[in-house]
């Protein structure tokens, strides 16, 4: 896999599991030479899991607004950081450096970016694997919703099935590896985004 994009917090959270997890996923993507796309802060999660994968000798882009550069405390110690001018622009950027996706704990954001690689991937603008590191059950409220709109009609079996999910960081970095390698990933057209 050419990069994994990775969607956290901002924040820490409140358990400590979560930067261990962090942690846990920047060694399994260094041990699998996957290099890290992130959103270039250096803040909670983000900053936690970019200091990992860079500590471990690992390589990592990050990509954030201008807007957020202060907030988000843009990362200065990146393979590399591209500041871009707006959110639509860090998520295009992000999505076409990477060939999937996982999503940690997080909040709004990391939801919204979740949820449009699902969407882009149901729509068949990308086929590249989107996954939920759920540390310690932090997704099984999500996870249970979306089932709920699979058995109300609204979302079919197939797409459902596209949010992959596993408490294990090894776990996951392995179906997305699987699952990138069964379908070779089609670059959609950008007409669409």
């Amino acid at each position: 896999m050419r990069a994994i994009a990775v969607y956290c917090g901002a924040s820490h959270g409140v358990s400590p599991r979560y930067a261990q997890a962090a942690r846990e996923l920047a060694a399994q993507l260094v041990d699998h030479h996957i290099p890290l796309v992130y959103g270039g802060g250096n803040v909670g999660l983000m900053g936690v899991i970019a200091d990992e994968v860079l500590r471990l000798g690992g390589d990592v882009t990050g990509v954030i607004p201008r807007a957020l550069v202060e907030r988000e405390v843009g990362h200065a110690g990146l393979t590399r950081l591209f500041v871009v001018k707006d959110m639509h622009e860090r998520k295009a950027m992000m999505a076409d450096l990477s060939d999937g996706f996982i999503a940690m704990p997080g909040g709004m954001g990391t939801l919204e970016e979740l949820f449009e690689m699902l969407t882009w991937s149901q729509l068949g603008i990308h086929s590249k694997p989107v996954g939920l590191l759920n540390v310690d059950g932090f997704y099984d409220r999500l996870i249970d919703f979306v089932a709920h709109q699979r058995d109300e009609g609204f979302v079919r079996q197939q797409h459902a099935a596209l949010m992959m999910s596993e408490s294990d960081p090894a776990a996951l970095v392995g179906r997305l590896q699987a699952a990138f390698a069964a379908v070779p990933p089609v670059h959609g057209n950008p007409d669409l985004r």
